[in-house]
């Protein structure tokens, strides 16, 4: 630890008490005074109203001392050495009772002066003291000097107004200190602590993107490097922000359900979590001890899930058997816990509810902590975790500008020429089915490696990119690089591709995510005898070793265990089996259950006409299940006629039939249920209800509604299915959405044009904006602006009055792209110039709100905006400057469904 950190782990809740006591109170009265005080009658050991004795006093510098010496974990100083650095410390403070100086000047010296000047002033009190102990003495003086200074400023008494600025820097660094201490391991944890941090970064801290192993690039990024920060949606509660980062969600909220499709970033989310806490940044969470706690790993083989002293061992942490006795408990009792909880829809569904007791126990035992918890959305109902605190998000899809940068950055790191990355671009923009696949990081990179591979010529569907990928995988890598050599392992594409196929079908069909090697190995043996060229060329322990190590698919994520690099992969060879054994019952039994989905997609893709006319029927038509699971057949099966290239056109019309009747969506769940389906699904999509134009409105909300109850009932539900169906188009985001969306355009709803904008970045700015965004009622609305394009459009369609910047502008762009005379309401969620000056050039700006990180801001220079009225700022920001802002002008906080 820093020597100028080890008296500052005494926190304030400690250290004040003890600082009180060295000073009277109610001197000199107990009004404001308009003149300094000198610190020499403001001390309680001197004087005729002397009320602390010499001994108090020693007891005082004794208890300091001692506490520090505690903080260090270091035993080094000897027990008369403790006692002289205690004498020291008396006679250091003792100084101030002959001090030349008011508290005014104190302040203004600053906490580190003042003890420098206290030493200088008794220079004989570390006389004879070893350097060790010269600098504790130094340290609990420098920790004694900010408190006494912070007690000179919440006097009621201090000079007021002078130093307001020194007094808020006082208490926001005491504020930071306590929670450095907080954060800070024990003494006895430090050494393991420092060194669990590196083993996190080493092992999170590289990123595996696919296909980059293809080409001649690395076969791993650098975290730092690869990842890409996607958007996180809110629910309809209001309790986070509608959209926000998605690695800010922790820093809006201590409990997050995230949920998000295969492939879609939830892991590599967790890994910027976790690497995050081994730094300072902005997600608050530098400091922090990270549990990444993988449910697949968890329940591996049927073990229980583990108690927190289990945690590093049940996870394979290679240092767990190093964890210092109790080290678990003290972490989470300080509230030190970041508990990220990923794949919830890896273990069977009926083990869910006993992971979401599992969960509770925890919490309820160490509730001071974060919680990250993960799941495709299908998994667990909405609001399955509400009652325990969680609040819930959705990973959006990738935008257009998040798929351009991942393409660009995915070439840059495969050493590939631009025009490869240009030319792959144009074609997702152009190719509808091609957009619509690249809307997630895996897909995103799998496409990337296709495009590379096959110099640019890509397959359509979804099931041919994956045939593909295959071949690419298991055939063509090895013999374009001139992998094989004489006597080795040789097994063609169509035996490389039954063998790992036969382990993704047992995984399926016995809920697993994460097979045991004994029991692969042991599944190979008993297919060999079956592919007798294959079995002539080695063991089926070779045999697995071989397919471990070329295949690019499988991995062992320890050294008894086995999966597939993504679940994604696994489904799709899992339902090629199923549909080649002919199991379409099996199939048919378990398509309710959620795990199944893409199991039952991808068997449509790999069936023939009548095997999936049985398949498609067969799901439709049951009745042995509740009515929820019914309605998760229907849509399922709408979701797979995205993959239906030939079916009986009767089989079809049934299909979308039975789906219809589940439309439109009325809660979250059915929504993203929808958002499951896919693009099918907007052919279903209905017309928003009828709704009084916006120019309707009353103008007073305060009106009395006299309406009925059932009429405002019947609105509400009106108001309910049209923001669920635009949320669900929304996430589809297809080119198709478009022309669902255009449909809402005109509708009343706040929550239903908030959507709609939020969506502009998603689309063709230019076709997005004059089908959707020219046409949205304006009223209490914030058009948000990503890049100067959306800018320029907003300028085109008249302007707008309320604007919320969302992206990286600087005031220059922002001037010249906005209308100025239109403009009343500014939204900021970055830092546009060196001031606020440019804010001026707003006539009719009445309103500012400031969504900011920094710790810090000061209003003052908004004095000079002239035509402001209010400002709203984000929470926790400490504000200075409000003295200096006109009596009009109103400051307040940001509720997280300010819009």
């Amino acid at each position: 630890m820093e020597p100028a950190v080890i008296g500052a782990r005494l926190a304030s809740s400690v250290v004040s008490p003890l600082i009180r006591k060295l000073f009277l109170n109610g001197v000199p009265g107990a009004e404001l005074v308009d003149r300094p005080v000198r610190v020499s009658r403001l001390v309680s050991f001197r004087g005729e109203q002397r009320t602390l004795s010499d001994k108090e006093m020693h007891r005082i510098a004794e208890e300091l001392v001692a506490r520090a010496a505690q903080a260090t974990g270091e035993e080094k100083l000897p027990s008369h050495e403790v006692r002289a650095v205690t004498n020291a410390v008396a006679s250091s403070l003792r100084v101030m009772g002959t001090l030349d100086m008011d508290d005014v000047q104190a302040v203004h010296l600053g906490h580190m002066g003042l003890a420098r000047h206290l030493r200088s002033m008794s220079p004989t009190a570390v006389l004879g003291l070893s350097a060790d102990a010269v600098e504790l003495h130094a340290s609990v003086l420098n920790t004694a000097c900010l408190h006494i200074l912070n007690f000179f400023t919440q006097r009621s008494a201090f000079v007021p107004r002078t130093l307001v600025e020194q007094s808020r820097s006082l208490e926001e660094l005491t504020h930071k200190i306590d929670s450095l201490i907080t954060r800070a391991p024990s003494p006895a944890d430090g050494p393991f602590e420092k060194r669990y941090s590196h083993y996190i970064t080493d092992k999170y801290g590289k990123l595996s993107i696919f296909g980059l192993d293809l080409s001649q690039g690395p076969e791993n990024w650098l975290l730092d490097v690869a990842y890409l920060s996607l958007d996180a949606v809110g629910d309809a509660t209001g309790v986070l922000p509608t959209r926000l980062s998605a690695d800010q969600v922790l820093a809006a909220h201590n409990r997050v359900l995230l949920r998000g499709v295969a492939g879609s970033g939830k892991t590599t989310l967790v890994q910027w979590l976790a690497v995050s806490t081994t730094r300072p940044n902005q997600l608050d969470l530098f400091g922090l001890v990270p549990f990444v706690l993988p449910l697949r790993t968890l329940t591996r083989g049927g073990a229980k899930l583990p108690a927190p002293d289990e945690f590093l061992s049940a996870v394979d942490c290679l240092i767990a058997a190093l964890q210092p006795a109790g080290w678990f408990d003290r972490v989470l009792r300080a509230g030190r816990g970041l508990i990220l909880i990923d794949g919830i829809d890896e273990i069977p569904e009926d083990d869910r509810n006993d992971a979401r007791r599992w969960l509770q126990e925890l919490i309820s035992t160490y509730p001071g902590n974060r919680w990250l918890v993960t799941s495709r959305p299908s998994a667990v109902r909405e609001h399955w975790l509400s009652g325990d605190g969680f609040v819930e998000a959705d990973l959006a899809p990738m935008s257009r500008d998040n798929i351009a940068d991942f393409v660009i950055r995915w070439h840059q790191a495969a050493g590939i020429s631009d025009q490869y990355a240009h030319e792959l671009l144009r074609a997702v923009r152009v190719k509808q089915d091609l957009g619509r696949l690249a809307t997630n990081p895996l897909m995103c990179g799998l496409i990337c490696a296709l495009h590379q591979d096959r110099h640019g010529y890509l397959p359509e569907g979804r099931k041919e990119i994956y045939d593909a990928a295959l071949s690419m995988l298991l055939f063509r890598r090895d013999r374009e690089r001139g992998v094989y050599k004489p006597g080795s392992i040789r097994i063609g594409e169509a035996h490389h591709i039954q063998l790992i196929q036969k382990l993704a079908y047992w995984m399926i069909r016995n809920g697993r995510s994460e097979m045991d090697r004994a029991d692969a190995v042991n599944l190979l043996a008993q297919a060999l005898p079956t592919m007798p060229k294959v079995a002539e060329q080695g063991t089926a322990e070779e045999i697995y070793r071989h397919l471990l190590i070329r295949s690019g698919l499988l991995r062992e994520p320890s050294v008894q265990s086995m999966d597939f690099i993504h679940r994604t992969f696994q489904d799709y060879l899992g339902a090629k089996a199923a549909v080649e054994g002919l199991d379409f019952d099996f199939l048919i039994a378990n398509a309710h259950l959620d795990q199944w989905e893409d199991v039952i997609r991808m068997a449509v893709a790999h069936s023939r006409l009548t095997e999936r006319t049985r398949l498609l029927t067969g799901i439709i038509r049951r009745d042995n299940v509740t009515a929820h699971g019914m309605n998760r057949l229907h849509l399922l099966a709408a979701a797979c006629l995205e993959h239906a290239t030939e079916l009986d056109p009767e089989v079809r019309a049934e299909v979308q039939q039975r789906a219809s009747a589940l439309i439109p969506p009325r809660t979250a769940d059915q929504a993203r249920a929808l958002i499951e389906v896919g693009p099918v699904v907007l052919d279903l999509l209905p017309y928003p209800p009828e709704a009084p134009p916006v120019e309707k409105w009353p103008a007073d909300e305060r009106a009395v509604d006299e309406r009925s109850d059932e009429e405002k009932a019947a609105e509400q539900r009106a108001a309910d299915e049209a923001y669920f169906t635009v949320f669900a188009a929304t996430r589809i985001a297809t080119d198709a959405a478009i022309d669902v969306l255009a449909r809402y355009r005109g509708y009343h709803d706040l929550r239903v044009r908030n959507e709609l904008v939020r969506a502009w970045s998603s689309f063709d700015t230019i076709i997005y904006g004059q089908e959707v965004i020219a046409h949205l009622g304006q009223e209490r609305l914030y058009f948000p602006v990503s890049n100067p394009a959306e800018l320029q459009a907003i300028s085109s369609f008249g302007g707008r009055a309320w604007i919320k910047i969302v992206g990286d502008f600087t005031a220059v762009d922002f001037l010249n792209g906005c209308r100025q005379a239109q403009l009343t309401h500014l939204w900021l969620t970055s830092d546009i110039g060196d001031s606020w000056r440019w804010l001026r050039e707003f006539p009719h700006l009445r309103s500012l709100t400031i969504e900011t990180s920094l710790p810090h801001l000061d209003v003052a220079p908004l004095a000079l905006v002239l035509p402001l009225r209010t400002i709203t700022l984000s929470r926790g920001v400490v504000v200075s400057g409000m003295d200096s802002l006109p009596s009009y002008m109103e400051v307040v906080r940001m509720r997280h469904d300010a819009e």
